[in-house]
């Protein structure tokens, strides 16, 4: 392992690592603070303790390096399985909204099935009480279908957001697949 030595005639050795004396902020910091370590090393000593202490530092950085990736892959991953979460909650949100819709339709049609059929009742048969409750719940029943439009529109309109929410998504998934290689 790559370490300092440092001690002192009262203090026993203490080994500090590379990490411990400096702060590693960069690649290319660590890159020439290995270099200058190499050097020193190359320069000072026998050979084989140089070619030793040199592959031993290497192996060392190599380490890091890899288990540097390997925390941004695991970070990559992270983030791809967050878009995944959020692309099924929306296709569970849109099979819900279609759902709803397909019952709002056939409620419309239920209700405009009554309307009709109040409109084509015996209007001549009918006495003035009948006739004013019959006007009523015909109103009552345009109203209820007036309302149920509005809610197809507001349905129509949502679908189309969830839509387009899903193609974004689809988008930013392919992004991060092509990031992530």
């Amino acid at each position: 392992m790559s370490s300092l030595l440092s001690h002192n005639k009262d203090q026993p050795r203490i080994r500090k690592t590379l990490s411990d004396s400096l702060p590693a902020s960069s690649a290319a910091t660590t890159k020439s603070l290995r270099h200058e370590r190499l050097s020193r090393l190359n320069s000072s000593g026998s050979s084989d303790v140089s070619n030793s202490t040199s592959n031993h530092a290497e192996s060392y950085f190599q380490r890091r390096e890899n288990r540097l990736s390997a925390r941004k892959k695991a970070e990559e991953e992270t983030a791809n399985n967050d878009y995944k979460k959020m692309y099924e909650k929306a296709l569970a949100t849109n099979q819900r909204l279609k759902s709803r819709l397909e019952t709002s339709k056939q409620e419309l049609a239920v209700i405009q099935d009554q309307l009709q059929r109040a409109q084509r009742g015996k209007v001549g048969d009918c006495g003035s009480n009948e006739l004013e409750t019959e006007k009523k719940e015909s109103w009552s029943l345009k109203n209820r279908i007036s309302d149920m439009e509005e809610q197809l529109k507001v349905k129509a309109e949502l679908k189309t957001e969830n839509q387009r929410l899903k193609d974004e998504n689809g988008a930013l998934i392919r992004v991060i697949t092509k990031l992530s290689k």
